[in-house]
C-alpha cells in the first residue's frame, strides 16, 4: 500500500480523465490520496473530489505565491469538513521576488505573516501542516521552530537542506517525490540517508515533478511506485518495507 500525500487532483489537467488516473494508481497499490490546498479557487473542486472518493482527502491553505490573496475567513468553512486533514500548503518561497530591495522586503514580510497565521491556525485546529519551502530555508526554520505546534507536519518536496533535519525533533516529516529520481538530484540523494525512517513519506506533487523515466509527461499518483523504488535503492531495504513504513508514517501524521 502507498499513500500519495501530495497530489493536485483538483488541477484542470485531470478534468477529463480523473477516474482513470485514480484507477491506474489503485492498480499500482496507491490506496489513499491527499490534495493540498494551494489555490483557493480550486478548493471547491478538491472538496467535491474528496466527497466522491472514499480514499481521497484534502488540505486547506494558501501557497506563498498567493499570500496577497490570503483571507482565512474565506477558508474557515472548509476546515471543519471531515475530509480536511491538514493546513497548507503554506510556507515561504523566495524563488521569484520583486526587483527592488523595498519590494523584496515587503514580499518577504507578507509571506512570513501569512505563513505564521496558517501555523497558528493549524495549532488551534490541532491539524498538521503541509509546508512549502523554496530558497527560504533559514527563515522557514526559524519560524517553524518558534511557532509550530505538537502536530508538526510535512516539508513538502523536501529541498535537501540539512539544517531542516532539525525539524524532525518537532514532529516534521519529509516528503519525498520524483525529484529523488532526477539525474541532477545529487544533493537530495546524499542527504536522503540522514532522514529518520520514521519521518519519511511519499508524494508526487502531481501533475508536477514527474519522476524519471517519465519526465516531460504529466505526473500522476501511479508514479509513486518509481519513487518507492528509488527510496528502496538508496535505503538498502526492500520496496515493500519502504511502502509499509511510509504508509504507517502517513497514517500517523494525518490521522487517516
Amino acid at each position: 500500500m502507498i499513500i500519495d500525500t501530495h497530489c493536485h487532483l483538483d488541477d484542470v489537467r485531470y478534468n477529463e480523465d480523473l477516474e482513470s488516473v485514480i484507477a491506474n494508481a489503485k492498480a499500482k497499490g496507491v490506496e489513499k490520496f491527499i490534495i493540498p490546498g494551494a489555490d483557493p479557487q480550486t478548493l471547491p473542486r478538491a472538496v467535491e473530489i474528496s466527497e466522491k472518493y472514499e480514499d481521497i482527502y484534502f488540505a486547506v491553505g494558501v501557497h506563498p505565491y498567493d499570500a496577497a490573496a490570503y483571507d482565512r475567513a474565506l477558508l474557515e468553512p472548509y476546515v471543519t469538513h471531515p475530509k480536511c486533514v491538514a493546513i497548507g500548503e503554506c510556507g515561504l518561497d523566495y524563488f521569484r521576488l520583486p526587483e527592488t530591495p523595498e519590494a523584496i522586503e515587503s514580499e518577504k514580510k507578507l509571506q512570513k505573516e501569512v505563513f505564521i497565521d496558517q501555523i497558528e491556525w493549524a495549532k488551534a485546529l490541532e491539524k498538521p501542516l503541509i509546508v512549502h519551502i523554496r530558497e527560504a530555508s533559514a527563515d522557514s526554520l526559524e519560524i517553524l521552530q518558534e511557532y509550530a505546534g505538537e502536530k508538526g507536519g510535512v516539508l513538502h518536496c523536501y529541498n535537501a537542506d540539512e539544517q531542516l533535519l532539525k525539524l524532525a525533533e518537532k514532529n516534521f516529516y519529509y516528503g519525498i517525490g520524483g525529484v529523488l529520481t532526477f539525474k541532477n538530484a545529487r544533493k537530495l540523494i546524499n542527504v536522503y540517508p540522514k532522514i529518520p525512517t520514521d519521518k519519511l513519506i511519499i508524494e508526487t506533487d502531481a501533475p508536477y515533478l514527474t519522476p524519471h523515466p517519465h519526465r516531460g509527461e504529466r505526473n500522476e499518483p501511479s508514479f509513486t511506485t518509481l519513487v518507492a523504488e528509488k527510496m528502496a535503492e538508496l535505503s538498502a531495504i526492500s520496496r515493500v518495507e519502504i511502502e509499509q513504513l511510509t504508509t504507517e508514517n502517513s497514517l500517523r501524521l494525518f490521522t487517516l
